[in-house]
């Protein structure tokens, strides 16, 4: 049997690059299980390059995992967003945000076909060379090299702009939470963007928008409606990092509803807020814990 260190050494390597080709927390974690269950079964010493052995594995059940989700994806209700993940906020002195894991992009590389999508993130991401690539998606270096450079160009066209500056993200969300938890609509009119777009998430098990909300006045408006339902005392809400960037928590445990928030920043004003609700994608975190000991303001469903 394969060394255990061995597989623990490449254990977070190999979460990270499960969760960004499939944009899924529990996919992600049932790739590492499978991988490690694969890697047991194998005779001790047989692979030469530990790493590079089980990041072709785990790519292939990622691949085979994405391929398969497409169907799924397809007849999903209203738009659709990556599983969170939620952490404690960052340290002050991490100057940058780490791109390759914010919602917005892994929602724009949910519109790449799977080879171009795992193309891109072991190459780009990752540092995979295309060699190794070629084997996991079953094509040539060469058309490996070529669904990379497709995936970048789309992944450029269409992503929104972001600062990856932490410091004027958090900046930016802060005054968001001041805006909103103070009925400010003024201040909340100049945090946004004027072609701010908001994205609910609740696939069908969950009350939120099943199209986007689209412009300044209208994100302000659809965030009064939500404010209007809070409970005051009971409602409650915390700044976590969601995808490695600055966002926001809320639960209300009376009414058994949960929300992630996701923002994207440019030039100190949000161009886009996330709102995950579905609860099948919010199964893996522990409120109890996020809310911890401070719950900065009541909040509502998005």
């Amino acid at each position: 049997m394969a060394e255990l260190s061995e597989f623990e050494n490449q254990r977070r390597r190999l979460w990270a690059i499960a969760y960004r080709i499939t944009g899924s927390v529990s996919d992600a974690e049932d790739a590492v299980q499978e991988t490690w269950l694969r890697w047991q079964k194998l005779p001790d010493g047989t692979a030469d390059d530990p790493g590079a052995f089980l990041t072709t594995v785990i790519s292939r059940i990622c691949y085979d995992q994405l391929t398969s989700a497409r169907a799924r994806r397809e007849s999903y209700i209203g738009p659709w967003l990556p599983e969170p993940v939620v952490t404690d906020s960052g340290p002050e002195e991490r100057a940058t945000l780490d791109e390759s894991v914010g919602t917005a992009l892994l929602s724009v590389m949910e519109r790449l076909s799977p080879p171009e999508r795992t193309a891109l993130v072991l190459h780009d991401v990752f540092a995979v060379p295309f060699a190794e690539i070629a084997d996991v998606v079953g094509r040539s270096s060469d058309s490996v090299r070529q669904l990379a450079s497709r995936a970048r160009r789309r992944v450029r066209d269409e992503a929104p702009r972001r600062t990856v500056d932490r410091a004027e993200h958090r900046r930016t969300v802060d005054a968001f939470l001041t805006a909103v938890t103070g009925g400010d609509l003024e201040g909340l009119l100049e945090i946004l963007d004027p072609e701010v777009v908001w994205r609910s998430d609740g696939g069908g098990k969950a009350f939120a928008a099943r199209v986007p909300v689209v412009g300044r006045e209208k994100v302000a408006h659809f965030i009064g409606k939500v404010v209007r339902g809070l409970v005051p005392g009971r409602s409650w809400l915390a700044v976590h990092d969601v995808n490695g960037a600055p966002g926001l928590v809320a639960a209300d445990p009376v009414a058994g509803w949960v929300a992630v928030y996701s923002f994207t920043v440019h030039e100190g004003r949000i161009v886009r807020v996330d709102c995950t609700l579905n609860p099948d994608k919010l199964a893996h975190l522990d409120f109890t814990a996020l809310r911890g000991e401070h719950p900065e303001a009541a909040t509502g469903q998005g």
